[in-house]
Formats: structure tokens, sequence, C-alpha cells
């Protein structure tokens, strides 16, 4: 899975913003707020990650549970989709 060509993620004053630039501004209009968690996950989606590799990363970076970062992951690749941010 791989974020879609034409959205950036930009930290300003602490928080993650993703927002569309060229021709992406067509099709979406408006600015995603993510947290840190997220950005770290889009971070590794810009690389092309595997939802498993996500999983992974999280359980290394973060002290939390297989079943909790699997969750969490699924969730955050959903909420990607239905908003055609990645492919």
């Amino acid at each position: 899975m791989k974020i879609k060509e034409g959205f950036i993620l930009r930290e300003v004053a602490g928080s993650y913003l993703v927002v569309a630039v060229g021709k992406a501004v067509k099709e979406f209009n408006g600015v995603v707020n993510l947290n840190e968690t997220g950005a770290f996950l889009w971070k590794l989606l810009e690389k092309s990650a595997t939802e498993e590799e996500m999983v992974n990363a999280l359980l290394e970076e973060y002290d939390v549970d297989r079943a909790t970062a699997e969750a969490d992951v699924k969730g955050f690749v959903d909420k990607l989709l239905e908003a055609k941010l990645a492919d």
C-alpha cells in the first residue's frame, strides 16, 4: 500500500497535517489532521510499507500489544482508503 501522489505530510506548530498539492487539489479539498501515531504510520506508507510492516513498526516504537497494533493499523488504512488518500 502506498500514499497517493499529491499528498504531503507537514508538521506545523506540533500538529501533523496532510494537504493535497498539484493535481490532487482537484480531487481533495481540505486538510487531514493526524496524531503522532498517524504521522508515524503515514511516513511508513510513503515508503510503501505493508500492513504487517506497519504493525511490527508500531510494536517496536510504542508500548502496545499486537492485537491493538493490528486494529490500529487496520483502522488507519481503512480510513485512508475511504478518503482515497492511498491505494
